[in-house]
């Protein structure tokens, strides 16, 4: 006689207990020998979370307060996975393993190929590695199941140790609902619901570096401002301000002047256009990529090929950070690279937003070279976007960006 294979819900079959039986399988005898064993090892896992929360937060006012807690932590993983190993051999229940703990930007970086040779300085990281430890939610979790296990230990070894000895008819739908308890408690504290975790902490992240983004370019506004158009203006006041003192005096000096303002007021107007090209060039919110591409590519010190393949646009923010990656690297191309020809490439594929920029230069770019490589990576992975570069020495070097396309219409709905 067995129980219908659907009376546990929708699991997947793998992770499905076996029905019921009157009989003892080998899956009661597994089941039996997992709940004996969890007296001794709730045991363990009890003096574990007590010692390491006691110590921790009897010696955080001391320097080795912080790094002993997470050596703690780090020992709760390991706890963990024996757990989720016992649980998988002798109760069936397979939880995937938690992913391994990086700290957010460094695991971002690893998953999409973007590793930064330099960064923060020693005691930045150190305290950077030593937080993302602190925080990590797989450790707690696992702290707190150990804590909880004693009693359940004591009773699931008591019950299933006396039905052993008296209750020997009905043993095997005691352990089975022993057992089922036993399987929810490791899917709730021991699953590693990784995915959310990281992804708030990719979050997280990406607010840090949207927001340093954001400084740096009202930074950079307010330098050009101020060593630009700015001075300019100033001059063009106080070249003004003589004129107008010689204009009775000596009027073919006042012409002169103001002829030289009128020079001075062309190029504060063509600053300030540049300024707002750099913001939000028109051309792009009018006409789009192909134009807005093809704009920035005849300014490029070398013959650029521009090809967009786009039938409909993107989401606005999505666009313009395109733009301005792609405008940043035929900057550096012009500055460093020593190349005779480049190429744009712009395209489509699925629900990403594809660009690929050539050149036939020297090669050599890394993202820790000081050519702004590192601060577009983490631009286009704070809108969840990829950015490789492969760039040999000798050339050539091909930067690939993924940005996820988040169409107009979708975006506004």
């Amino acid at each position: 006689m067995t129980a219908s294979p659907t009376a546990h819900g929708g699991l997947p079959d793998n992770d499905r207990p076996p029905p019921v039986r009157f009989a003892y399988d080998r899956h009661t005898w597994k089941e039996v020998a997992h709940l004996l064993s969890n007296l001794p090892l709730a045991l363990a896992g009890f003096l574990y979370a007590t010692f390491t929360m006691a110590t921790g937060v009897g010696l955080s006012v001391t320097v080795i307060g912080l790094p002993w807690l997470v050596a703690g932590l780090t020992g709760a993983r390991l706890l963990g996975r024996a757990e989720r190993a016992r649980a998988r051999a002798l109760l069936g229940v397979r939880i995937d393993e938690p992913s391994p703990l990086h700290g957010s930007r460094t695991r971002r970086r690893r998953r999409k190929g973007q590793g930064r040779g330099a960064g923060r300085g020693a005691p930045d990281s150190w305290f950077g590695w030593v937080w993302d430890r602190l925080k990590d939610p797989v450790a707690w979790r696992t702290l707190l199941y150990g804590f909880i296990r004693l009693p359940w230990g004591v009773l699931t070894f008591g019950v299933t140790l006396v039905g052993l000895l008296v209750l020997w008819p009905v043993l095997p739908f005691v352990v089975r609902g022993l057992a089922n308890a036993d399987r929810a408690m490791v899917r709730g504290l021991l699953s590693p619901s990784d995915e959310l975790e990281r992804r708030i902490a990719e979050l997280e992240s990406d607010r840090g570096v949207v927001v340093d983004t954001a400084a740096a370019d009202l930074r950079r506004i307010e330098r050009d401002l101020h060593d630009g158009a700015q001075a300019r203006l100033v001059a063009l006041a106080m070249g003004l301000g003589l004129a107008k003192e010689k204009l009775l005096e000596d009027p073919e000096a006042a012409a002169g002047m103001v002829d030289e303002a009128h020079g001075e007021v062309k190029l504060a107007l063509q600053e300030l256009r540049d300024l707002a090209r750099g913001i939000h060039p028109a051309v792009l919110t009018d006409r789009g990529l192909d134009a807005a591409l093809s704009s920035v590519a005849s300014r490029c010190t070398v013959p650029v090929k521009v090809t967009v393949d786009l039938r409909e646009r993107p989401a606005e923010a999505i666009e313009g950070i395109a733009y301005f990656t792609v405008s940043e690297l035929l900057q550096n191309i012009s500055k460093h690279s020593g190349a005779r020809s480049a190429s744009v490439d712009v395209w489509r594929t699925d629900e990403w937003l594809l660009l690929q920029v050539r050149d036939d230069g020297r090669g050599g770019a890394r993202l820790d070279g000081g050519t702004g490589m590192s601060g577009l990576a983490e631009r286009l992975g704070a809108v969840d976007g990829v950015f490789v570069l492969d760039s040999p020495v000798g050339g050539p070097t091909v930067v690939t960006a993924e940005l996820p396309w988040r169409a107009r219409e979708r975006e506004l709905g």
